[in-house]
């Protein structure tokens, strides 16, 4: 029996290869693809969007394999059929906070994109924002700004100290609160 999932992420893939080569087009033909410096600072090195045409299909590629993977083993299954609705809000979620976050930034509302950047540890003390779906959906919304690399670099960054603050700092609030009760 062929596997559904495995066919979706040839799909999620092609879509995601389609919109970057779509946009790094678009941008060769009305003045050229853009370079971001590191830090957007003038005295470091740029990274071309190029970049973006080989690192987005294949990030979203592994992403979408990381999805299937924790699937299956909460699933004992060798194989997904359907995807929960709990990947698809948390990705459209993350997608809608990664549009957010570059239409601020484009609008130079530098200090709300602070405040959104940030809060992405707050959320992560509730929900596990560092899944691959929040990644993807995250990436993919900032892209049109960022371009390919930089997406990539700050949401690793999110993503560590997300899962540092889900998987460590947590429990340890947990714990605490737990003897609190406990107490009482």
């Amino acid at each position: 029996m062929a596997n559904i999932f495995f066919k979706k992420r040839i799909y999620i893939t092609l879509i995601v290869t389609l919109a970057v080569w779509g946009l790094l087009i678009w941008d060769y033909f009305h003045g050229g693809v853009p370079s971001h410096h590191l830090l957007a600072r003038e005295d470091l090195p740029s990274i071309s969007n190029w970049w973006g045409g080989f690192l987005l299909p294949t990030l979203t590629w592994f992403l979408t394999w990381r999805i299937q993977k924790r699937l299956t083993i909460d699933s004992n299954s060798k194989s997904i059929e359907t995807i929960p609705a709990s990947v698809f809000i948390a990705y459209f979620g993350s997608l809608l906070f990664g549009i957010l976050l570059a239409v601020f930034f484009t609008l130079g509302v530098s200090e709300l994109t602070g405040y959104m950047m940030l809060s992405v540890f707050g959320v992560a003390l509730f929900f596990p924002v560092y899944r691959s779906e929040c990644l993807l959906g995250f990436i993919c919304g900032i892209t049109y700004t960022f371009g390919g690399v930089l997406p990539i670099v700050i949401a690793s960054i999110l993503a560590l100290g997300a899962v540092i603050i889900y998987k460590l700092i947590r429990p340890v609030i947990l714990f605490v609160l737990g003897k609190l009760e406990a107490g009482k």
